[in-house]
């Protein structure tokens, strides 16, 4: 078997940065709640019970990490996923975890 080629390390860096942003809780609900469709903060906000200067804070780091992006409808502002291959990432870590917990007693699966 080949070994595999090594990863730029700035694709790298952007990569875990991305990985980073994610880490919080709250920014993985975002996007997940963002996956669904279109919101704005205090939608978010609510959803979450955590206060709307929270949830910009949030949505400041992932918009600045090209991860959801933002558009003006009137007085609101809607956020957006950026980069759809990240919702691929969440939901498919999520369903793993999903998965993982819902086995025979909860068992833990080993690798």
């Amino acid at each position: 078997m080949d070994e595999p080629e090594l990863l730029d390390p700035e694709l790298l860096a952007d990569a875990a940065a991305a990985f980073g942003i994610l880490s919080a809780t709250s920014r993985l609900q975002i996007v997940w709640l963002l996956a669904a469709g279109p919101r704005d903060v205090g939608t978010l906000a609510t959803a979450l019970g955590q206060p709307v200067a929270a949830v910009s804070q949030h949505l400041a780091k992932l918009k600045l990490a090209g991860l959801v992006r933002a558009r003006r409808e009137g007085r609101h502002q809607i956020y957006v996923i950026d980069d759809p291959a990240v919702v691929e990432v969440v939901r498919a870590v999520v369903n793993a975890r999903t998965a993982r917990r819902s086995g025979p007693l909860g068992e833990r699966g080993t690798a």
